[in-house]
């Protein structure tokens, strides 16, 4: 069940990055809000915002965040279809990859899986307003660590980017670890993409 101050927390966070979002993707537009979106058409809008949303996310240093997680994911395995539906991270579409050390783990969708260490998960967003213009969205990344590195956070580390490729810096038990945890427990604290949105192995 989604808990009221989690979604709140989300809510915040987006609310946070609206400055430093580039401006809307026009010619992307679907002229139409997100929740009348069918699949194909989220996936259109994201086959046209793609090549943008990458470069943002690469411009500029990175700091604290291992700079290869975000110039390489595209080449890690893509694990959803489509953009999920909007429901979490700010009511956003979301595409997620898998690095080579997760991949298999998680596309297998299991409850209580089993998740290696040195697992990154990097889910792209974007968003589509009541007036139907698509604006881009944080890039979120999850690190798995070592047992016992970090086990406030059930031994994950979360990052954030902003579109224009600025990292973020996030109260990660609040804005991330408890959300996870509360809403995603039975899925290791995943949060699969959701059953229609799923890659099929």
């Amino acid at each position: 069940m989604i808990k009221a101050e989690h979604l709140a927390a989300a809510a915040a966070l987006v609310g946070s990055l609206a400055v430093s979002a580039p401006a809307a993707h026009a010619a992307c537009d679907p002229g139409k809000a997100a929740s009348e979106l069918t699949g194909a058409e989220a996936q259109a809008v994201y086959d046209c915002i793609a090549a943008d949303l990458h470069k943002g996310y690469a411009t500029g240093d990175k700091r604290w965040i291992d700079a290869g997680f975000v110039r390489d994911y595209r080449d890690w395995t893509r694990a959803s279809s489509l953009p999920a539906a909007p429901g979490f991270h700010g009511e956003r579409f979301l595409v997620t990859w898998v690095n080579p050390t997760g991949a298999d783990a998680y596309l297998d969708y299991a409850e209580d899986p089993i998740i290696p260490s040195g697992t990154v998960i990097a889910k792209e967003s974007f968003a589509v307003g009541d007036d139907g213009k698509v604006h881009a969205g944080p890039l979120f990344l999850m690190q798995k660590v070592e047992a016992g590195v970090s086990p406030q956070t059930d031994d994950w580390y979360y990052m954030m980017v902003a579109p224009d490729g600025a990292p973020v810096a996030v109260e990660v038990m609040s804005a991330c670890s408890e959300c996870h945890q509360a809403n995603f427990a039975h899925q290791g604290g995943l949060g699969y993409p959701v059953e229609e949105a799923r890659i099929a192995r």
